[in-house]
């Protein structure tokens, strides 16, 4: 659901307030991070196949390059305007901050409907938005990277647009997120979905929670959700007991078959359609409010808010999307008792692994899969604990507690690099 009088860039300052409030920071430490240094807005045209000329706008928005290049995705959707894309640039400065790896946060998008696109008609729009931002971003400036409505072979595209205007150089560094044969990393495509089942099963372990006894909801059956589902699944034995895509979700109490669905979603059917004994038809909203111990909104920004929140039953929710939970709805969570992950720690994962492909090109050397899982196993578990550690320490429920720590970071960073 998408309220045109929601600010998710307001949403982000009054999360920064709040944790700056904990933690005894003063106005003038953090000021800053409330004004992104750099927005970008470009009209777009496109050649359609019929010959016809449709305009599309553009945006990237470096919120912060105090730690280390921007770093953010690129997403194809109607809905991108500047203020989504200033809120998903400035939670990537914390997500960044929260794992402590040295990248600032950047985003960028097309307001485009990719679906009513061809392929070659996505390929010219990509070319012409890799062209027009292309004055600011590159391996050392900022790297985008595939979100919602785009993938590694937009990624392609991008980088081969990059390359060439850099004389026919190979710069693989420009994007994250590519094709293996052009410089991606192993493991970068599931590395979101499997940040989210770390923290879930790191969830499990301080709770007690037996996981194979945990009931897990989750809304979403892209890259994220469909990869949390399977691994939540498989690796931690949980029952999955809802899934959902655009057209609706599905639920069985006793659980869905993970595999089949993603089989079926996968070959291009919509879980409107899905039917099986015992499945029940449900809308997104209902999955927001199933019975079940770990609820994952794995979809868009907005889904969780005051007029749902008090009919959430899940134990514990897990912010595998960006911006899930609106600043009110997250007051009657904690009013409830019900915890939240943050999205800034729950879905790093992708970002993680987006670092570990940027290194891998700076070297031009490559690790294997089972490297990069664990090494990215290994940034996640420790970011969990030191949120963890800052929610006890400062009485805190978890998402300030993730940007106290981020905000430590990043104030003692501007205070070290001093004021210019």
């Amino acid at each position: 659901m998408r309220d045109e009088k929601y600010n998710p860039f307001n949403e982000l300052c009054l999360t920064i307030d709040k944790a700056a409030k904990a933690c005894g920071l003063g106005k003038e430490d953090y000021e800053f991070l409330k004004h992104p240094e750099r927005e970008l807005k470009v009209a777009l045209s496109l050649r359609r196949d019929d010959g016809s000329v449709s305009y599309y706008d553009g945006y990237r928005v470096q919120h912060s390059s105090l730690c280390g290049p921007c770093k953010g995705g690129i997403r194809y959707h109607p809905g991108v305007n500047v203020d989504e894309v200033k809120a998903l640039a400035g939670w990537m400065t914390f997500k960044c901050a929260v794992v402590n790896i040295p990248y600032g946060g950047g985003k960028g998008g097309v307001a485009v409907d990719p679906s009513e696109l061809s392929e070659a008609e996505l390929e010219r729009l990509t070319r012409a938005y890799a062209a027009a931002i292309s004055p600011i971003i590159g391996p050392q400036r900022d790297i985008p990277a595939p979100d919602v409505g785009t993938n590694a072979q937009i990624m392609n595209w991008f980088m081969d647009t990059c390359s060439t205007l850099a004389g026919g150089s190979f710069v693989p560094g420009a994007v994250t997120g590519k094709d293996v044969i052009l410089g991606g990393s192993l493991g970068r495509k599931e590395a979101t979905g499997r940040g989210v089942r770390t923290v879930v099963g790191e969830i499990f372990k301080r709770y007690g929670i037996k996981p194979k006894e945990a009931v897990v909801a989750i809304q979403g059956t892209g890259n994220v959700g469909g990869v949390s589902a399977a691994l939540i699944a498989a690796e931690l034995g949980s029952t999955v007991s809802a899934m959902s895509d655009v057209s609706g979700g599905v639920y069985r109490e006793k659980g869905l078959d993970v595999k089949e669905i993603l089989s079926f979603v996968n070959g291009g059917g919509l879980l409107k359609d899905y039917s099986r004994e015992g499945v029940q038809h449900v809308t997104n909203d209902e999955l927001l409010t199933s019975e079940c111990d770990v609820l994952i909104p794995a979809a868009l920004e907005n889904q969780i808010t005051a007029e749902n929140a008090k009919d959430v039953k899940a134990r514990f929710v897990v912010e595998a999307a960006n911006g899930p939970t609106t600043v009110e709805a997250d007051v009657i969570l904690g009013e409830r008792g019900i915890k939240v992950f943050p999205d800034i720690l729950a879905n790093a994962g992708g970002v993680v692994v987006s670092y570990f492909e940027w290194v891998q090109n700076n070297m031009n050397y490559y690790w294997s899969k089972e490297e990069v899982n664990g090494k990215m196993r290994e940034i996640m578990v420790r970011a969990f604990a030191d949120v963890v550690h800052a929610a006890d320490k400062y009485s805190s429920d978890m998402r300030t507690a993730a940007y106290i720590v981020a905000l430590a970071r990043l104030v003692k960073a501007r205070k070290a690099r001093g004021f210019f």
